[in-house]
């Protein structure tokens, strides 16, 4: 396929955008950042209100169909938190591990999720498909790994015994909470536009 479809991708995160297009290889599909001035005001309550209003901004800036996600942790034993908030819960990436471990501290039920939930629009705000991802694990009670980003170095994943800091990065975009929202939207894309 030499026509790719470029969709934009509402984030001004560049390895998110890296990670998102290494997942999509080979689908004949492109996802380009969104034009300068993207900023949206994340205020909504939940990863699918989130996911919307980015997709709608970077819509809405670029003329074009764009595609948003909003993902974090979601810990049961501090009653889904960070979950939206996984990003702000403190300053740097190390803070929020260590704060994240500092609240665990007192539980014995250490069972988490990543959760990622994708919404792809068209310039006007209307819906065209809204996946979730979810990716099951639990908190470990230290950091392993140096692949991935964010809370990947505590979070060890389901049936692997590894965190996902410990993967290779084709193994995570195998089993991500990304990955598993981002290929039901591929199907979407591929065979409706």
């Amino acid at each position: 396929m030499e026509n790719k479809i470029k969709i934009v991708f509402a984030t001004g995160n560049a390895h998110k955008l890296q990670e998102i297009n290494e997942i999509a290889k080979g689908t004949g599909i492109e996802f380009i950042l969104p034009p300068a001035g993207f900023d949206p005001e994340e205020t909504g309550t939940t990863f699918e209100q989130n996911s919307y209003i980015k997709a709608y901004e970077a819509a809405k800036l670029s003329k074009n169909i764009a595609l948003a996600d909003d993902s974090g942790l979601c810990v049961e034993a501090l009653d889904g938190a960070p979950g939206i908030h996984s990003a702000r819960y403190a300053p740097t990436a190390d803070e929020r591990i260590d704060k994240l471990l500092k609240n665990l501290a007192p539980f014995g039920n250490r069972t988490a999720k990543f959760v990622c939930a994708m919404t792809l629009v068209d310039e006007f705000g209307n819906i065209l498909d809204k996946e979730i991802g979810e990716c099951y694990g639990e908190i470990s009670k230290e950091r392993s790994g140096t692949n991935g980003f964010g809370y990947d170095p505590v979070f060890v994943v389901d049936g692997y015994g590894i965190t996902m800091a410990d993967m290779t990065e084709d193994r995570k975009n195998e089993i991500s909470h990304r990955a598993r929202a981002l290929n039901k939207i591929i199907q979407y894309i591929k065979s409706s536009l």
